[in-house]
């Protein structure tokens, strides 16, 4: 027995679609911004874990990412990633190893934005988790998050491929 092949009817003409309206923001000025920050390890047991942290992005939903921010003053992102390591997560880190650079634009209302952000390994050496001593309060919440499962955690698909170049490291994978 065959099946019926439905036949197609009359071609009805969909109503135009509305075009996105996109505001024009070439005129806007360029800035230039680098930060720095990555992935601070600590194992236990066996088990690698890295500290992230929430905050809102422009849209006011909860993210989790890696702690990063701008470098201050005459400070390599070396140096940044380290300080503002500590200050989003409480937790002290030596850089081990640089592992990715982000580039990537964003507008504003006032201005385009070219943002380069490094990310590094860091050994966890100590302190404790906490956003108490985030000077700008964008840091919501902190976690440990194991090395394995933090990627399903980020909300950035750019971090996400860092944590995987971290881990290829780890586990020394070429």
């Amino acid at each position: 027995m065959s099946a019926a092949v439905p036949t197609p009817g009359p071609r009805v003409p969909r109503p135009p679609m509305a075009r996105l309206r996109h505001p024009d923001t070439r005129h806007l000025p360029v800035v230039d911004e680098t930060s720095a920050g990555g992935l601070v390890v600590d194992v236990h047991e066996g088990r690698a874990f890295t500290a992230i942290i929430a905050r809102r992005n422009r849209a006011g939903r909860l993210e989790w990412c890696l702690p990063k921010g701008h470098l201050e003053g005459a400070e390599t992102a070396e140096q940044a990633a380290v300080r503002e390591i500590e200050e989003e997560t409480g937790i002290t880190g030596q850089v081990l190893l640089h592992l990715a650079t982000i580039d990537y634009w964003f507008a504003g209302h006032d201005r385009r934005v070219h943002k380069v952000v490094h990310h590094y390994l860091l050994e966890a050496l100590g302190g404790e988790l906490t956003i108490e001593n985030d000077p700008d309060h964008e840091a919501e919440d902190v976690a440990w998050v194991s090395l394995a499962e933090v990627a399903s955690q980020l909300a950035y698909p750019n971090e996400r491929r860092v944590v995987a170049t971290a881990r290829d490291i780890l586990e020394g994978r070429p």
